[in-house]
């Protein structure tokens, strides 16, 4: 650092607030925008997200940098449109900057952005009322953080202080954050081998097998590995919209009763609404012990986290209300966030929206699926948490690359590549869904010419094909 550096930082932090400030874009503005993104993911950020967001082909020769949205289209720097059908991950269930959501953060902001950390705050209060409200049986407390991945570490330090048990159990190819404590509990080993070792006695089983969580609660208990909770999605999301046998979760219920261990629930992106319950657990008439969730609880604005539990359970926080604290989780602007996407979800019957909407796109996919079995193995998920699985990696890679030239942003899932999960925006119109259908018609008719092309054309066609899917099928990343 030098005074000339700092200079420099000046005036190009004068010039970074004056496109932050702008409303909208001269042509030769975005471009500047398009190049400096770039250039400062690939020198400042991680060079290794170039490789996989710019998304150049059929555009020119600017990479999609994303500009602004509303309900569940939005547009890049250049003014080119999208459909969202990724929805960041599950972060956008009221859709691009809800009106509702985004005025009361703008009225707290006017007042105050973050708390003393001493006084009371009462939007605080009022989130852990609201949140007591609307989550099955007798939860009743809630503890504020900034992320999902922190909301799991969080349930997992609750239920470690409750039992006075270290281990947990959780699922093969499930997806709980990347931090040590959750990625703990991440069912894949591409996340975690480069970080081992983890925290000790987190035991996998596969998903959906509860004779198999049966079997290692009995070993544990035979070998003295003490097991604190049983820790599952309700419809595992990274792993590709993944749901379990109806019986499931209420032997896993059972089984943790006779085991005396706790259930959480992780409902970082299944709550809210998203695959048709305001909470995934609910579609099995099952009460966990501890619940998380994230992602959409900000109302696609500000980003919040919560865990959330039983007053029993909560007692050993209630003893010591500083044994677990966040200075920026749970700050005024947050809550106000997550009050308003509340409000907003129980007004606009989000939670039906979803169920219907969901419904309806899984039967369209399904019969796509059922008469191009050489593109598709099958369609999985509820509500709109919905998988569609491909034959193999590349054609799920050219099926997102075609839908992102046709003006679909839709991306292959973390933990299974033969996947494209399709996560919009639960507000979106029957009308962008039809789009989306016909879309990915079209996409589908494209693979199947180039497939089959002569035999001394495909290798260039098929290999550009197969690059600008590489470039395009993960324009985002999940973040948990």
């Amino acid at each position: 650092m030098s005074t000339d550096g700092l200079l420099k930082a000046l005036n190009d932090s004068n010039r970074y607030l004056d496109i932050v400030e702008k409303q909208h874009l001269g042509k030769s503005e975005a471009e500047w925008l398009i190049e400096t993104t770039v250039s400062n993911f690939a020198r400042y950020y991680n060079s290794g997200f170039i490789e996989y967001r710019k998304s150049v082909a059929e555009a020119g020769d600017f990479a999609a940098v994303e500009w602004t949205g509303r309900g569940a289209t939005f547009k890049d720097a250049l003014g080119r449109e999208f459909i969202d059908c990724l929805g960041g991950f599950g972060l956008f269930n009221l859709g691009w900057a809800h009106p509702k959501v985004v005025r009361a953060v703008q009225a707290q902001l006017e007042k105050s952005p973050l708390p003393t950390q001493e006084l009371l705050d009462p939007l605080r209060g009022m989130l852990a009322h609201l949140l007591a409200e609307i989550t099955p049986g007798d939860i009743q407390y809630s503890f504020f953080v900034s992320s999902g991945t922190e909301a799991v570490e969080g349930a997992m330090k609750l239920a470690r202080l409750y039992t006075r048990k270290s281990g947990f159990i959780a699922a093969v190819r499930g997806f709980h954050g990347k931090t040590a404590g959750s990625l703990s509990l991440t069912g894949k080993a591409a996340f975690r081998r480069s970080a081992m070792p983890l925290h000790n006695s987190v035991f996998h089983v596969p998903y959906g097998d509860a004779d198999a969580v049966e079997q290692q609660l009995h070993i544990a208990r035979e070998v003295g590995n003490d097991i604190a909770a049983v820790v599952m999605e309700p419809v595992q999301g990274e792993a590709g919209a993944i749901v379990p046998p109806d019986d499931f979760w209420p032997r896993l219920r059972h089984l943790c009763n006779e085991y005396d261990v706790l259930l959480i629930a992780d409902e970082v992106q299944t709550g809210m609404g998203r695959t048709g319950k305001l909470w995934g657990i609910e579609h099995w008439n099952v009460v966990p012990d501890i619940i998380t969730s994230a992602k959409a609880l900000g109302g696609g604005v500000m980003p919040i986290g919560a865990f959330m539990s039983t007053p029993k359970i909560w007692s050993v926080m209630n003893s010591n209300p500083f044994i677990h604290t966040s200075t920026t989780g749970g700050n005024p602007l947050a809550c106000a966030a997550a009050i308003a996407a509340i409000n907003v979800t129980l007004e606009e019957n989000i939670v039906e929206q979803a169920a219907v909407k969901g419904e309806y796109f899984i039967k369209q996919l399904k019969e796509i699926a059922a008469h191009h079995t050489d593109i598709y193995a099958y369609i999985t998920g509820k509500g709109l948490l919905i998988g569609q699985h491909f034959v193999n990696d590349d054609v799920g890679y050219a099926v997102a690359s075609g839908l992102f030239k046709r003006g679909v942003l839709i991306s292959g899932t973390l933990n299974n590549s033969r996947v494209i999960r399709v996560e919009p925006p639960l507000v979106i119109t029957h009308a962008e869904i039809d789009t989306i259908l016909n879309r990915l018609e079209d996409t589908i008719q494209e693979i199947h010419a180039k497939i089959s092309a002569p035999a001394d054309v495909p290798s260039k066609v098929a290999t550009n094909t197969i690059k600008a899917a590489e470039v395009n099928a993960t324009t985002a990343s999940a973040v948990a």
